[in-house]
């Protein structure tokens, strides 16, 4: 196993093709079993090799590959991907990262990386060294990469005949994804029952160690604030912005690094400012939703 960047975060990457490695993942992290792994390729023709991909898959992949775009496909019969990826489920989740040191890795082993992020199960990404436990850490040998450069994960998408659905928002928006398959039909919710064929899907996840609140309108004593764009919240105790102009970009880049800064147990809680809910403002929502969710399902 091997801790390296990409550019949305840092992945914790092993050979697919090993069932006991990619178990491993799965016992270091603490990682249900039924919570998926994607799979990084160094290209699309070595994609092609293990999955099926129809032609709106391929004009995806030939527009945003490499890139934070994570197709779920199905596995050819004949591919030696391990079945423990998807917990022997015929799809996987298929991608070209679109960073120098993971290509460099991918183009060395020439063999697919099983890579989720390489964190503790249910707790923030890492798109930095320094946010990664200690405890993985001192088990895994890692490659700093510096600071990963868009921050937000990749965003999942099934292709379904006609049909589009968005199964994780990502770095990606769908939008950007609208522009290039207009006359698909697209489900534009996330599809909350569909966790068995994307990670970052359960109903707690990305979550840091103290409480947080969403959409605050106060911040309460000895919480922290992370704030977004102008307005009248402050915070007594300590404060982080997002982006003082309000710009979504800005603000994905920064947000984990943000909410790891904040996660401290000298603090009560993070109170989080209001973020639009468009464009990249979508995703970081919904991280937010599930890493304060303290119910079973989402509604």
């Amino acid at each position: 196993m091997v801790i390296f960047p990409t550019e949305t975060v840092y992945g914790l990457g092993a050979d697919a093709t090993n069932s006991d490695a990619i178990k491993k993942i799965y016992k270091i992290k603490k990682r249900p079993l039924n919570n998926p792994i994607i799979i990084h390729f160094k290209n699309l023709s070595s994609v092609k090799k293990h999955v099926e991909l129809d032609e709106s898959a391929i004009k995806l992949a030939n527009f945003f590959w490499p890139g934070p775009l994570t197709l779920i496909l199905k596995k050819k019969k004949n591919s030696k991907i391990s079945p423990y990826v998807s917990n022997k489920n015929i799809y996987i989740g298929c991608r070209v990262p679109n960073h120098l040191i993971a290509l460099k890795i991918l183009n060395k082993l020439n063999k697919p990386i099983a890579a989720p992020s390489a964190n503790m199960s249910t707790k923030l990404s890492t798109t930095k060294i320094e946010h990664i436990d200690s405890k993985l850490k001192k088990k895994i040998y890692f490659l700093n990469g510096g600071n990963c450069n868009l921050g937000l994960e990749s965003t999942v998408i099934k292709l379904a005949g006609k049909n589009l659905e968005i199964l994780r928002y990502g770095s990606i928006t769908e939008e950007k994804i609208k522009k290039v398959l207009p006359n698909i039909k697209y489900k534009s919710k996330v599809i909350e029952n569909r966790v068995n064929l994307s990670p970052g899907m359960k109903y707690k996840h990305y979550s840091p160690n103290i409480p947080l609140r969403i959409n605050v309108k106060k911040v309460l004593k000895g919480e922290a604030l992370l704030n977004f764009g102008l307005n009248n919240l402050y915070s007594k105790t300590y404060e982080l912005n997002l982006s003082k102009r309000g710009n979504l970009k800005e603000a994905s880049k920064k947000f984990y690094d943000y909410l790891h800064q904040l996660d401290k147990n000298k603090y009560t809680g993070i109170a989080v400012a209001p973020i639009p809910n468009r464009d990249l403002g979508k995703t970081i929502n919904d991280r937010l939703l599930r890493a304060s969710s303290k119910i079973k399902k989402i509604k």
